[in-house]
Protein backbone atom coordinates (compact mmCIF):
# COMPACT_ATOMS: atom_id res chain seq x y z
CA UNK A 1 0.00 0.00 0.00
CA UNK A 2 1.25 3.35 -0.60
CA UNK A 3 0.69 6.53 1.47
CA UNK A 4 1.59 10.34 0.85
CA UNK A 5 4.50 10.59 2.71
CA UNK A 6 5.28 13.70 5.31
CA UNK A 7 7.45 16.46 3.95
CA UNK A 8 11.22 14.56 2.91
CA UNK A 9 14.04 15.52 5.98
CA UNK A 10 16.32 14.65 2.86
CA UNK A 11 16.89 18.06 1.83
CA UNK A 12 17.29 19.61 5.08
CA UNK A 13 21.12 20.56 6.41
CA UNK A 14 20.78 18.28 9.07
CA UNK A 15 19.61 15.29 6.79
CA UNK A 16 22.47 13.24 8.42
CA UNK A 17 21.26 13.71 12.09
CA UNK A 18 20.20 10.55 13.75
CA UNK A 19 16.41 12.01 14.59
CA UNK A 20 15.96 12.60 10.88
CA UNK A 21 17.22 9.37 10.09
CA UNK A 22 15.05 7.41 12.45
CA UNK A 23 12.47 9.22 10.98
CA UNK A 24 13.21 7.85 7.58
CA UNK A 25 13.21 4.51 8.61
CA UNK A 26 10.06 4.35 10.47
CA UNK A 27 7.87 6.34 7.50
CA UNK A 28 9.33 3.53 5.28
CA UNK A 29 8.86 0.55 7.42
CA UNK A 30 6.55 1.72 9.85
CA UNK A 31 8.66 0.69 12.47
CA UNK A 32 12.44 0.39 12.71
CA UNK A 33 13.73 -3.16 11.89
CA UNK A 34 16.75 -4.36 13.91
CA UNK A 35 18.78 -4.77 11.21
CA UNK A 36 18.47 -1.10 9.85
CA UNK A 37 20.96 -0.49 13.43
CA UNK A 38 24.28 -1.99 12.17
CA UNK A 39 24.28 0.18 8.89
CA UNK A 40 23.20 3.35 10.41
CA UNK A 41 25.63 3.38 13.44
CA UNK A 42 28.60 2.60 10.13
CA UNK A 43 26.62 5.50 8.45
CA UNK A 44 27.01 8.03 11.47
CA UNK A 45 29.51 6.82 13.55
CA UNK A 46 27.77 6.23 16.55
CA UNK A 47 27.44 3.06 18.67
CA UNK A 48 24.79 0.80 18.27
CA UNK A 49 23.59 1.27 21.64
CA UNK A 50 23.39 4.63 21.52
CA UNK A 51 20.75 4.54 18.72
CA UNK A 52 18.79 1.48 20.64
CA UNK A 53 18.21 4.34 23.26
CA UNK A 54 17.46 6.85 21.16
CA UNK A 55 14.92 4.94 19.75
CA UNK A 56 13.72 3.61 23.29
CA UNK A 57 13.92 6.88 24.28
CA UNK A 58 11.44 9.12 22.07
CA UNK A 59 7.68 8.24 21.82
CA UNK A 60 7.47 8.22 17.85
CA UNK A 61 9.63 5.71 17.48
CA UNK A 62 9.16 2.12 17.20
CA UNK A 63 10.51 -1.28 17.50
CA UNK A 64 7.61 -3.31 16.09
CA UNK A 65 5.36 -2.48 13.10
CA UNK A 66 2.81 0.07 13.52
CA UNK A 67 -0.46 -0.07 10.73
CA UNK A 68 -0.14 2.00 7.29
CA UNK A 69 -2.34 4.55 9.16
CA UNK A 70 -0.79 5.21 12.51
CA UNK A 71 -3.50 7.44 14.22
CA UNK A 72 -2.78 8.76 17.64
CA UNK A 73 -5.60 10.44 19.48
CA UNK A 74 -4.47 13.90 21.73
CA UNK A 75 -5.60 13.03 25.32
CA UNK A 76 -4.97 16.49 26.36
CA UNK A 77 -7.28 18.09 28.85
CA UNK A 78 -8.16 21.06 26.00
CA UNK A 79 -7.77 18.99 22.31
CA UNK A 80 -8.30 15.59 23.14
CA UNK A 81 -11.19 13.39 23.16
CA UNK A 82 -10.72 9.99 23.98
CA UNK A 83 -14.54 9.00 23.32
CA UNK A 84 -13.91 9.64 19.64
CA UNK A 85 -10.96 6.95 19.69
CA UNK A 86 -12.92 4.73 21.55
CA UNK A 87 -15.59 5.41 18.84
CA UNK A 88 -12.92 4.78 16.40
CA UNK A 89 -11.52 2.03 17.02
CA UNK A 90 -15.44 -0.45 17.37
CA UNK A 91 -15.51 0.83 13.74
CA UNK A 92 -12.04 -0.66 12.52
CA UNK A 93 -12.61 -3.23 15.17
CA UNK A 94 -8.74 -2.49 16.46
CA UNK A 95 -7.65 -2.09 20.37
CA UNK A 96 -5.93 0.46 21.20
CA UNK A 97 -1.76 -0.08 21.03
CA UNK A 98 -2.42 -2.98 18.83
CA UNK A 99 -1.98 -3.30 15.04
CA UNK A 100 -5.04 -4.85 13.35
CA UNK A 101 -4.33 -8.12 11.85
CA UNK A 102 -3.84 -6.68 8.49
CA UNK A 103 -1.87 -4.13 9.20
CA UNK A 104 -3.73 -1.63 7.86
CA UNK A 105 -4.07 0.56 11.13
CA UNK A 106 -3.14 1.06 14.60
CA UNK A 107 -4.70 3.47 16.82
CA UNK A 108 -3.09 4.86 20.33
CA UNK A 109 -3.78 8.00 22.18
CA UNK A 110 -0.53 10.62 22.76
CA UNK A 111 0.22 13.65 24.87
CA UNK A 112 -1.02 17.36 23.65
CA UNK A 113 -0.53 17.78 19.61
CA UNK A 114 -0.70 21.74 20.40
CA UNK A 115 -3.76 22.21 19.04
CA UNK A 116 -5.93 23.06 21.72
CA UNK A 117 -7.98 25.90 20.27
CA UNK A 118 -9.43 23.67 17.75
CA UNK A 119 -9.72 20.01 19.66
CA UNK A 120 -10.65 17.49 19.10
CA UNK A 121 -7.23 16.46 17.83
CA UNK A 122 -4.83 13.34 16.88
CA UNK A 123 -2.13 12.99 14.23
CA UNK A 124 -2.34 9.96 11.88
CA UNK A 125 0.51 9.40 9.94
CA UNK A 126 2.27 12.80 11.81
CA UNK A 127 0.18 14.73 10.06
CA UNK A 128 -2.60 16.92 12.02
CA UNK A 129 -5.97 16.16 12.03
CA UNK A 130 -8.60 18.91 13.66
CA UNK A 131 -11.97 19.40 14.83
CA UNK A 132 -12.83 15.36 15.05
CA UNK A 133 -16.20 15.09 15.44
CA UNK A 134 -18.35 11.51 15.47
CA UNK A 135 -19.66 12.26 12.16
CA UNK A 136 -16.70 12.00 10.53
CA UNK A 137 -15.62 8.53 11.96
CA UNK A 138 -17.57 6.84 9.50
CA UNK A 139 -16.10 8.35 6.12
CA UNK A 140 -12.71 8.28 8.36
CA UNK A 141 -13.39 4.57 8.64
CA UNK A 142 -14.32 3.53 4.94
CA UNK A 143 -10.96 6.06 3.99
CA UNK A 144 -8.82 3.49 5.85
CA UNK A 145 -10.22 0.31 4.85
CA UNK A 146 -9.74 1.35 1.44
CA UNK A 147 -6.06 2.19 1.80
CA UNK A 148 -6.86 5.78 0.58
CA UNK A 149 -3.74 7.71 0.33
CA UNK A 150 -3.64 10.63 2.87
CA UNK A 151 -3.52 13.16 -0.15
CA UNK A 152 -6.69 12.11 -1.22
CA UNK A 153 -8.56 12.76 2.49
CA UNK A 154 -10.85 15.84 2.43
CA UNK A 155 -8.55 19.05 2.51
CA UNK A 156 -10.41 20.37 5.77
CA UNK A 157 -9.79 17.73 7.71
CA UNK A 158 -6.01 18.78 8.26
CA UNK A 159 -6.79 22.51 8.10
CA UNK A 160 -5.14 24.18 10.79
CA UNK A 161 -6.39 27.64 11.78
CA UNK A 162 -3.92 30.50 13.72
CA UNK A 163 -6.97 31.62 15.92
CA UNK A 164 -5.15 35.11 17.10
CA UNK A 165 -8.07 36.67 18.61
CA UNK A 166 -6.10 39.30 20.47
CA UNK A 167 -3.16 41.21 18.73
CA UNK A 168 -0.46 43.45 20.73
CA UNK A 169 2.49 45.11 20.20
CA UNK A 170 4.72 41.99 18.63
CA UNK A 171 2.01 40.04 16.29
CA UNK A 172 -0.20 43.42 15.41
CA UNK A 173 3.05 45.15 14.00
CA UNK A 174 4.38 43.77 10.14
CA UNK A 175 7.68 43.85 9.68
CA UNK A 176 9.53 44.01 6.52
CA UNK A 177 11.55 41.28 5.67
CA UNK A 178 14.93 42.33 6.82
CA UNK A 179 14.31 45.18 9.39
CA UNK A 180 15.78 43.78 12.23
CA UNK A 181 18.85 43.29 10.57
CA UNK A 182 19.00 46.22 8.35
CA UNK A 183 18.60 48.78 11.44
CA UNK A 184 21.23 46.56 13.37
CA UNK A 185 23.68 46.78 10.75
CA UNK A 186 23.44 50.68 10.67
CA UNK A 187 24.97 50.39 14.47
CA UNK A 188 27.06 47.79 15.74
CA UNK A 189 26.29 44.10 17.67
CA UNK A 190 26.89 46.54 21.40
CA UNK A 191 24.44 48.74 20.36
CA UNK A 192 21.67 45.58 20.02
CA UNK A 193 22.78 44.64 22.92
CA UNK A 194 22.44 47.33 24.54
CA UNK A 195 18.77 48.00 23.53
CA UNK A 196 17.87 44.41 24.29
CA UNK A 197 18.90 45.45 27.65
CA UNK A 198 17.17 48.35 28.20
CA UNK A 199 14.00 46.68 26.60
CA UNK A 200 13.98 44.70 29.97
CA UNK A 201 13.57 41.50 27.62
CA UNK A 202 13.13 38.49 29.64
CA UNK A 203 12.30 34.81 28.32
CA UNK A 204 9.46 34.10 27.42
CA UNK A 205 9.56 30.25 27.86
CA UNK A 206 8.43 30.66 31.06
CA UNK A 207 11.66 30.82 33.34
CA UNK A 208 12.06 34.49 32.85
CA UNK A 209 15.48 34.50 32.47
CA UNK A 210 16.88 38.11 31.49
CA UNK A 211 18.09 37.61 27.78
CA UNK A 212 20.56 40.43 27.43
CA UNK A 213 22.42 38.73 30.31
CA UNK A 214 22.35 35.51 28.66
CA UNK A 215 23.43 36.96 25.59
CA UNK A 216 26.48 38.71 27.10
CA UNK A 217 27.85 35.74 28.72
CA UNK A 218 27.36 33.73 26.28
CA UNK A 219 29.75 36.20 24.15
CA UNK A 220 32.36 36.66 26.98
CA UNK A 221 32.69 33.12 27.24
CA UNK A 222 35.68 31.53 25.83
CA UNK A 223 34.87 28.90 23.74
CA UNK A 224 35.88 28.44 20.30
CA UNK A 225 32.31 27.87 18.59
CA UNK A 226 28.75 29.91 19.62
CA UNK A 227 25.64 28.61 18.42
CA UNK A 228 22.04 29.95 18.93
CA UNK A 229 19.54 27.17 19.30
CA UNK A 230 15.68 28.14 19.45
CA UNK A 231 13.76 25.82 21.36
CA UNK A 232 10.39 25.28 19.62
CA UNK A 233 9.35 22.20 21.58
CA UNK A 234 6.63 23.65 23.36
CA UNK A 235 5.00 20.00 24.95
CA UNK A 236 3.47 21.94 27.24
CA UNK A 237 -0.24 21.02 27.43
CA UNK A 238 -2.24 23.95 26.29
CA UNK A 239 0.33 25.41 24.80
CA UNK A 240 0.40 26.16 21.20
CA UNK A 241 1.64 29.92 20.67
CA UNK A 242 4.61 28.88 18.92
CA UNK A 243 3.07 27.08 16.42
CA UNK A 244 1.16 29.88 15.32
CA UNK A 245 4.21 31.85 15.34
CA UNK A 246 6.33 29.69 13.29
CA UNK A 247 3.00 29.40 10.90
CA UNK A 248 3.22 33.31 10.39
CA UNK A 249 5.93 35.29 11.50
CA UNK A 250 8.72 32.42 11.19
CA UNK A 251 11.06 35.10 8.90
CA UNK A 252 11.27 37.14 12.28
CA UNK A 253 12.13 34.74 14.75
CA UNK A 254 14.81 33.58 12.03
CA UNK A 255 16.13 37.05 12.17
CA UNK A 256 16.05 37.13 15.58
CA UNK A 257 18.14 34.32 15.70
CA UNK A 258 20.77 36.11 13.59
CA UNK A 259 20.24 38.86 15.52
CA UNK A 260 21.64 36.62 18.36
CA UNK A 261 23.77 35.40 16.44
CA UNK A 262 25.45 38.79 15.50
CA UNK A 263 25.83 39.75 19.16
CA UNK A 264 27.86 36.32 20.18
CA UNK A 265 29.78 35.79 17.05
CA UNK A 266 27.82 32.56 16.11
CA UNK A 267 28.29 31.30 12.37
CA UNK A 268 24.98 28.28 13.04
CA UNK A 269 21.98 28.11 14.88
CA UNK A 270 19.34 25.09 15.03
CA UNK A 271 15.68 25.35 15.30
CA UNK A 272 14.75 22.42 17.40
CA UNK A 273 10.85 21.71 16.35
CA UNK A 274 8.67 19.66 17.94
CA UNK A 275 7.72 16.37 16.59
CA UNK A 276 3.82 17.08 16.34
CA UNK A 277 4.81 19.90 14.30
CA UNK A 278 6.36 18.50 11.18
CA UNK A 279 3.86 19.71 9.07
CA UNK A 280 5.23 23.08 9.15
CA UNK A 281 8.45 21.55 7.68
CA UNK A 282 7.57 22.73 3.99
CA UNK A 283 6.75 26.57 5.30
CA UNK A 284 9.85 26.88 7.64
CA UNK A 285 12.34 25.75 4.84
CA UNK A 286 11.02 27.50 1.84
CA UNK A 287 11.21 30.47 4.52
CA UNK A 288 14.99 29.80 4.86
CA UNK A 289 15.55 29.06 1.38
CA UNK A 290 13.95 32.84 1.12
CA UNK A 291 16.14 34.22 3.31
CA UNK A 292 19.02 32.45 1.89
CA UNK A 293 18.35 34.18 -1.66
CA UNK A 294 17.87 38.03 -0.33
CA UNK A 295 21.30 37.32 1.65
CA UNK A 296 19.42 37.63 4.93
CA UNK A 297 21.08 34.47 5.65
CA UNK A 298 24.69 32.85 4.56
CA UNK A 299 27.97 34.18 3.78
CA UNK A 300 28.36 38.13 4.46
CA UNK A 301 24.79 39.13 5.69
CA UNK A 302 23.42 42.06 3.93
CA UNK A 303 27.01 42.37 2.87
CA UNK A 304 28.38 42.57 6.20
CA UNK A 305 31.82 41.46 5.45
CA UNK A 306 32.44 38.05 8.46
CA UNK A 307 29.27 38.39 9.25
CA UNK A 308 28.47 34.55 8.32
CA UNK A 309 25.21 32.50 9.56
CA UNK A 310 22.97 29.77 9.20
CA UNK A 311 20.20 27.69 10.27
CA UNK A 312 19.49 23.98 10.56
CA UNK A 313 16.02 22.67 11.78
CA UNK A 314 16.14 19.38 13.86
CA UNK A 315 12.64 17.40 14.10
CA UNK A 316 12.19 16.06 17.97
CA UNK A 317 10.12 12.87 18.22
CA UNK A 318 7.83 13.39 20.88
CA UNK A 319 9.53 13.90 24.28
CA UNK A 320 8.11 16.49 26.59
CA UNK A 321 11.57 17.10 28.47
CA UNK A 322 13.30 18.07 25.42
CA UNK A 323 11.55 21.26 26.17
CA UNK A 324 13.92 21.44 29.00
CA UNK A 325 16.97 23.36 27.47
CA UNK A 326 19.63 21.26 28.42
CA UNK A 327 17.51 17.88 27.26
CA UNK A 328 16.95 19.85 24.21
CA UNK A 329 21.09 20.19 23.63
CA UNK A 330 21.58 16.37 24.44
CA UNK A 331 19.10 15.54 22.27
CA UNK A 332 20.61 18.27 19.36
CA UNK A 333 23.79 15.88 20.45
CA UNK A 334 22.35 12.60 19.05
CA UNK A 335 21.33 11.48 22.40
CA UNK A 336 18.38 10.48 25.05
CA UNK A 337 17.01 13.78 25.71
CA UNK A 338 18.23 13.62 29.62
CA UNK A 339 18.80 16.99 31.49
CA UNK A 340 21.79 17.69 32.26
CA UNK A 341 23.45 18.77 35.58
CA UNK A 342 23.86 22.81 35.94
CA UNK A 343 26.11 24.37 36.62
CA UNK A 344 28.32 24.66 33.88
CA UNK A 345 24.86 26.15 31.68
CA UNK A 346 24.46 26.33 28.34
CA UNK A 347 26.25 29.94 27.95
CA UNK A 348 29.58 28.68 28.62
CA UNK A 349 29.17 24.56 28.07
CA UNK A 350 26.14 24.11 25.58
CA UNK A 351 26.01 22.23 22.31
CA UNK A 352 29.06 19.87 22.52
CA UNK A 353 30.58 21.64 25.38
CA UNK A 354 31.21 25.96 23.52
CA UNK A 355 29.31 28.13 24.44
CA UNK A 356 25.31 28.24 23.72
CA UNK A 357 22.39 30.72 23.78
CA UNK A 358 19.16 28.81 23.94
CA UNK A 359 15.92 30.78 23.70
CA UNK A 360 11.89 30.55 23.12
CA UNK A 361 10.47 31.22 19.47
CA UNK A 362 8.39 34.63 21.49
CA UNK A 363 11.79 35.57 23.04
CA UNK A 364 13.53 35.66 19.62
CA UNK A 365 10.65 36.55 17.87
CA UNK A 366 10.34 40.00 20.22
CA UNK A 367 14.65 40.72 19.66
CA UNK A 368 13.83 41.55 16.02
CA UNK A 369 11.07 44.13 16.75
CA UNK A 370 13.23 45.50 19.74
CA UNK A 371 16.10 45.71 16.77
CA UNK A 372 13.45 47.51 14.83
CA UNK A 373 11.79 49.98 17.51
CA UNK A 374 14.35 50.65 19.90
CA UNK A 375 14.19 48.95 24.13
CA UNK A 376 11.99 52.00 25.49
CA UNK A 377 9.60 51.26 22.90
CA UNK A 378 8.91 47.76 24.70
CA UNK A 379 10.36 48.71 27.88
CA UNK A 380 6.79 51.07 28.04
CA UNK A 381 4.66 48.48 27.74
CA UNK A 382 3.82 46.13 30.92
CA UNK A 383 5.02 46.02 34.57
CA UNK A 384 8.31 47.06 36.50
CA UNK A 385 9.47 43.71 36.60
CA UNK A 386 8.06 42.06 33.64
CA UNK A 387 8.41 44.22 30.37
CA UNK A 388 6.42 43.84 27.04
CA UNK A 389 3.78 41.73 26.30
CA UNK A 390 2.78 38.20 26.68
CA UNK A 391 1.35 35.72 23.80
CA UNK A 392 -0.94 33.96 25.54
CA UNK A 393 -2.36 30.53 24.58
CA UNK A 394 -6.09 30.20 25.60
CA UNK A 395 -8.27 26.56 25.14
CA UNK A 396 -10.49 25.25 27.69
CA UNK A 397 -14.34 25.80 28.66
CA UNK A 398 -14.40 29.44 27.08
CA UNK A 399 -16.41 30.89 23.82
CA UNK A 400 -13.17 32.51 21.67
CA UNK A 401 -9.83 29.78 22.46
CA UNK A 402 -6.68 30.83 20.50
CA UNK A 403 -4.29 33.43 20.75
CA UNK A 404 -3.69 36.40 23.05
CA UNK A 405 -1.71 39.18 23.33
CA UNK A 406 -1.46 41.67 26.45
CA UNK A 407 0.88 43.80 28.06
CA UNK A 408 2.24 41.93 31.00
CA UNK A 409 0.10 42.87 34.11
CA UNK A 410 -3.31 41.75 33.27
CA UNK A 411 -5.32 40.38 35.28
CA UNK A 412 -7.03 36.58 35.29
CA UNK A 413 -10.32 38.58 35.43
CA UNK A 414 -9.86 40.44 32.75
CA UNK A 415 -8.70 37.90 30.34
CA UNK A 416 -11.03 35.76 31.26
CA UNK A 417 -14.26 38.08 30.18
CA UNK A 418 -12.65 38.59 26.69
CA UNK A 419 -12.25 35.15 25.56
CA UNK A 420 -15.57 34.36 27.16
CA UNK A 421 -14.63 32.06 30.42
CA UNK A 422 -16.70 33.90 32.93
CA UNK A 423 -18.15 30.44 34.14
CA UNK A 424 -14.68 28.86 34.90
CA UNK A 425 -14.03 27.69 38.61
CA UNK A 426 -10.70 27.52 38.34
CA UNK A 427 -8.21 28.27 35.44
CA UNK A 428 -4.37 26.12 35.16
CA UNK A 429 -2.09 29.12 34.49
CA UNK A 430 1.40 27.64 33.11
CA UNK A 431 0.33 24.42 31.75
CA UNK A 432 -0.29 21.39 33.86
CA UNK A 433 3.67 22.90 35.65
CA UNK A 434 2.23 25.97 36.42
CA UNK A 435 -0.39 26.97 39.37
CA UNK A 436 -4.19 25.58 39.18
CA UNK A 437 -5.61 28.90 40.51
CA UNK A 438 -9.58 29.09 41.68
CA UNK A 439 -12.17 32.16 41.07
CA UNK A 440 -11.05 33.94 44.62
CA UNK A 441 -7.83 34.46 42.60
CA UNK A 442 -8.58 35.82 39.41
CA UNK A 443 -7.32 39.35 40.36
CA UNK A 444 -4.01 38.00 39.94
CA UNK A 445 -1.53 39.62 37.52
CA UNK A 446 0.06 37.80 35.32
CA UNK A 447 3.48 38.79 35.46
CA UNK A 448 7.04 37.30 36.36
CA UNK A 449 6.20 38.95 39.70
CA UNK A 450 2.64 37.07 40.37
CA UNK A 451 1.46 34.60 38.07
CA UNK A 452 4.45 33.92 35.62
CA UNK A 453 3.43 31.91 32.78
CA UNK A 454 5.64 30.41 29.39
CA UNK A 455 1.69 31.12 28.16
CA UNK A 456 -0.75 28.09 28.61
CA UNK A 457 -3.80 29.35 30.23
CA UNK A 458 -5.98 26.54 30.83
CA UNK A 459 -10.31 27.69 31.31
CA UNK A 460 -12.61 24.98 33.12
CA UNK A 461 -15.74 25.85 33.46
CA UNK A 462 -18.38 24.92 36.44
CA UNK A 463 -19.39 21.67 34.50
CA UNK A 464 -15.56 20.05 34.36
CA UNK A 465 -14.37 17.68 37.31
CA UNK A 466 -11.42 19.25 38.15
CA UNK A 467 -10.02 15.53 39.75
CA UNK A 468 -10.17 14.41 36.24
CA UNK A 469 -8.22 17.46 35.15
CA UNK A 470 -5.07 16.60 37.66
CA UNK A 471 -5.22 13.06 36.87
CA UNK A 472 -4.74 13.20 33.47
CA UNK A 473 -1.92 16.11 34.24
CA UNK A 474 -0.95 13.47 36.62
CA UNK A 475 -0.57 10.80 34.46
CA UNK A 476 0.97 12.93 31.75
CA UNK A 477 3.89 13.78 34.32
CA UNK A 478 4.29 10.00 34.84
CA UNK A 479 4.05 8.76 31.35
CA UNK A 480 6.91 12.33 30.00
CA UNK A 481 8.97 11.29 32.86
CA UNK A 482 12.60 10.52 30.89
CA UNK A 483 13.46 8.08 34.41
CA UNK A 484 17.36 8.83 34.96
CA UNK A 485 15.98 9.88 39.09
CA UNK A 486 14.39 7.91 41.52
CA UNK A 487 12.52 10.78 42.84
CA UNK A 488 10.88 11.45 39.38
CA UNK A 489 11.21 7.87 37.91
CA UNK A 490 9.26 6.25 41.11
CA UNK A 491 7.57 9.25 42.33
CA UNK A 492 5.08 10.17 39.67
CA UNK A 493 3.85 6.53 38.77
CA UNK A 494 2.55 6.63 42.38
CA UNK A 495 1.06 9.72 42.04
CA UNK A 496 -0.29 8.38 39.55
CA UNK A 497 -1.54 5.23 41.25
CA UNK A 498 -2.84 7.33 44.37
CA UNK A 499 -5.11 9.56 42.37
CA UNK A 500 -6.36 6.80 40.19
CA UNK A 501 -7.53 5.20 43.55
CA UNK A 502 -9.17 8.27 44.78
CA UNK A 503 -10.67 8.69 41.16
CA UNK A 504 -12.20 5.64 41.69
CA UNK A 505 -13.59 5.75 44.92
CA UNK A 506 -11.34 3.35 46.78
CA UNK A 507 -8.80 5.95 48.47
CA UNK A 508 -8.83 6.86 52.30
CA UNK A 509 -7.76 10.06 54.22
CA UNK A 510 -4.40 8.54 54.82
CA UNK A 511 -3.63 7.62 50.86
CA UNK A 512 -4.30 11.60 50.70
CA UNK A 513 -2.12 12.44 53.71
CA UNK A 514 0.41 10.17 51.54
CA UNK A 515 -0.08 11.50 48.59
CA UNK A 516 0.80 15.19 49.75
CA UNK A 517 4.00 13.92 51.32
CA UNK A 518 5.03 12.11 48.40
CA UNK A 519 4.37 15.13 45.96
CA UNK A 520 6.49 17.27 48.19
CA UNK A 521 9.47 14.78 48.13
CA UNK A 522 9.26 14.64 44.22
CA UNK A 523 8.83 18.42 44.07
CA UNK A 524 11.77 19.01 46.54
CA UNK A 525 14.57 16.19 45.20
CA UNK A 526 14.18 15.36 41.68
CA UNK A 527 16.77 16.33 39.18
CA UNK A 528 15.44 18.92 36.75
CA UNK A 529 11.93 20.49 35.89
CA UNK A 530 9.84 17.84 34.89
CA UNK A 531 9.91 16.26 38.58
CA UNK A 532 9.94 19.23 40.35
CA UNK A 533 6.61 20.50 38.89
CA UNK A 534 4.99 16.96 38.37
CA UNK A 535 3.23 17.33 41.57
CA UNK A 536 2.15 21.16 41.33
CA UNK A 537 -1.52 20.40 39.92
CA UNK A 538 -1.76 17.42 42.33
CA UNK A 539 -0.91 19.80 45.52
CA UNK A 540 -2.82 22.77 44.10
CA UNK A 541 -6.22 20.86 44.11
CA UNK A 542 -5.77 19.51 47.58
CA UNK A 543 -4.82 22.85 48.49
CA UNK A 544 -7.48 25.47 47.58
CA UNK A 545 -10.42 22.38 46.33
CA UNK A 546 -10.37 19.89 49.43
CA UNK A 547 -14.11 18.83 48.43
CA UNK A 548 -13.02 17.58 45.24
CA UNK A 549 -10.67 14.52 47.15
CA UNK A 550 -12.59 14.70 50.40
CA UNK A 551 -16.09 13.82 48.70
CA UNK A 552 -14.58 10.67 46.84
CA UNK A 553 -12.85 9.50 49.74
CA UNK A 554 -14.15 6.20 51.70
CA UNK A 555 -15.31 6.88 55.40
CA UNK A 556 -13.12 4.10 56.59
CA UNK A 557 -9.48 3.69 56.42
CA UNK A 558 -8.05 0.86 55.26
CA UNK A 559 -4.14 -0.46 54.61
CA UNK A 560 -2.54 1.84 51.78
CA UNK A 561 -1.79 0.46 48.98
CA UNK A 562 1.95 2.17 49.65
CA UNK A 563 3.68 3.07 52.64
CA UNK A 564 6.07 5.59 51.69
CA UNK A 565 7.50 5.40 55.31
CA UNK A 566 8.26 2.14 54.41
CA UNK A 567 9.63 2.44 51.41
CA UNK A 568 12.18 5.05 52.59
CA UNK A 569 12.98 3.36 55.55
CA UNK A 570 14.29 0.51 53.48
CA UNK A 571 16.05 1.68 50.75
CA UNK A 572 19.11 0.63 50.53
CA UNK A 573 19.23 -0.51 54.39
CA UNK A 574 18.67 3.27 55.10
CA UNK A 575 17.08 3.65 58.65
CA UNK A 576 16.81 7.24 58.91
CA UNK A 577 14.36 9.14 56.56
CA UNK A 578 16.67 12.09 55.86
CA UNK A 579 18.96 9.82 54.79
CA UNK A 580 16.63 8.03 52.69
CA UNK A 581 15.55 10.91 50.90
CA UNK A 582 18.79 12.40 50.46
CA UNK A 583 19.83 8.69 48.57
CA UNK A 584 16.29 9.43 46.35
CA UNK A 585 17.55 12.53 45.30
Amino acid sequence: MHLAPLPSLAKQPSADHLLHRLHQLQEHHRYIPAETLAPLAAELGLPISQIEAVIDFYNFFHRTPRGCFDILFSNCTSCGDLALMQQLCELLDVQPGVTRADGKVSIDQTSCVGMCDQGAAALVNGRTLTKLTTEQLPQLTALVNTATPLDAWPVGWFSVQDNIRHAGLLINDALPAGAGLRAVLQTDADQLLAEIKQSGLRGRGGAGFNTALKWQLCRAADAPEHYVVCNADEGEPGTFKDRVLLTSFAQQVFEGMALCAYVINARHGFLYLRGEYRYLLPSLEATLAEMHATNLLGENILKQPGFDFDISIVLGAGAYICGEESSLLESLEQKRGVARVRPPFPVTHGYRGQSTVVDNVETLLAATHIAVHGGQWFRDHGTAQSAGTKILSVSGDCTAPGIYEFPFGISLQTLLETCGGLDAQAVQVGGPSGTLVSREEFGRKLAFEDLATGGSIMVYGAQRDLLAVVRNFTHFFAHESCGFCTPCRVGTPLLRKYIDKIAAGHGTAYDREEMVRLGKLVKRRSHCGLGQTAANPLLDLLEKFPQVCSERLLHQDYEPFFNLDAALATTRDLTHRDDAEAHLS
